[in-house]
């Protein structure tokens, strides 16, 4: 079986100072990526740089709000941008294909399955798929929170081995990467490791994101088995490196050995989705958070929150107010309220269709 790897690139490993991109930098990690496809490694390819791209070729008639220069430099700097990997990897003798992501791909179980099987036939076919967040339509509320969410689920969605995320510093500091003081983080045990207090806050001037976002993107896909590095795109062969375990400065996080099926997989980055909340006396909170497999019934709930429809996704909150999980109703509210602490009811939340943070 061939191993299966996502990539992601950020924006500022794309484009220079300028803001052009560039195509020396484009030209070094293609070569990299399609070294791994001729030897059987199946790459997914999360691209940022739209926006950067498409912000230097237009130049606008009036100003503009933050959410309509959006869209214009992403809807003309995405085709600039995919029109070069496509150059870039026919050069190779590989065929690219693009692949617009929004939230609402994985808001549903339905959406969630036909972009995996877009996926799994672009793989199949010898096809590198170019993932970016369809920048154009996804504003505000319909955001990732940048491509590294956006590369975390999909790494979990397509069963991959490895997630790398390349960025423009070697990983994580124990302070600011400035500072000679500080120094890098090379292994963190998501079960085991602590590390919040290192984080920075500080962002690219291109990217939406910042090493916070890696983290808790990383943390959260490793404790699903899959193994994650955070990298300086800039280092010689880094992507060739670091497939083939060569040492490199880096921030590996070690790949949990929870065995999870695919719809849990679908659930646990869910919760961006959730249109309410369950709430849950202390009973129910005690037996969900033990090692029993056990769904969540009507006569354990206090309290229903928010509007949702039968497959929504909702939180589990505890006694305390804490959210402890989140999981996909077999009810709407409406229902869920008239049958709210009665028993003989058919589960509220399934085991099946249930995740408990722990």
């Amino acid at each position: 079986m061939k191993d299966r790897i996502v990539v992601k690139i950020g924006s500022q490993l794309l484009t220079r100072k300028d803001e052009t991109l560039d195509i020396t930098q484009m030209s070094d990690l293609v070569d990299q990526i399609a070294e791994l496809h001729k030897n059987n490694t199946e790459i997914i390819l999360v691209s940022s740089g739209a926006v950067a791209s498409g912000r230097n070729e237009i130049k606008t008639c009036t100003k503009l709000d933050s959410v309509s220069a959006r869209q214009l430099y992403s809807s003309v700097g995405q085709v600039k941008l995919i029109h070069r990997y496509y150059d870039l990897f026919s050069q190779q003798g590989i065929i690219c294909g693009q692949i617009l992501a929004t939230k609402e791909d994985f808001s549903t179980r339905r959406h969630y399955l036909n972009q995996r099987n877009c996926m799994n036939v672009m793989l199949e076919n010898n096809v590198i798929p170019i993932v970016n967040e369809n920048d154009a339509i996804s504003v505000n509320e319909l955001m990732f929170t940048d491509n590294d969410e956006l590369s975390g689920l999909i790494a979990a969605m397509m069963d991959c081995k490895k997630l790398i995320i390349l960025s423009n510093i070697d990983g994580i500091y124990t302070g600011d990467p400035s500072d000679p003081d500080s120094k890098l983080i090379k292994e963190i045990d998501s079960n085991e490791n602590h590390i919040e207090k290192y984080i920075q806050s500080s962002r690219s001037s291109t990217g939406r994101g910042g090493m916070k976002t890696k983290y808790n993107i990383a943390r959260k896909v490793a404790e699903e088995g899959i193994e994650v590095i955070i990298a300086n795109g800039r280092i010689k062969n880094i992507i060739s490196r670091l497939v083939k375990g060569i040492d490199t400065p880096s921030t590996r996080f070690i790949a949990g050995s929870k065995e999870i099926s695919g719809v849990k997989k679908w659930i646990i980055h869910s919760e961006g989705f959730a249109k309410g909340e369950i709430h849950i006396n202390e009973g129910v909170r005690k037996v969900l958070v033990s090692s029993k497999a056990v769904s969540i019934l009507p006569i354990g709930i206090t309290k229903i929150v928010g509007n949702f429809e039968i497959d929504d996704i909702v939180r589990i909150i505890d006694h305390t107010g804490k959210q402890i999980g989140i999981g996909r109703s077999s009810y709407t509210s409406d229902k869920a309220k008239e049958i709210l602490g009665q028993a003989n009811h058919k589960p509220i939340i399934h085991y099946d269709y249930l995740y408990i943070e722990k």
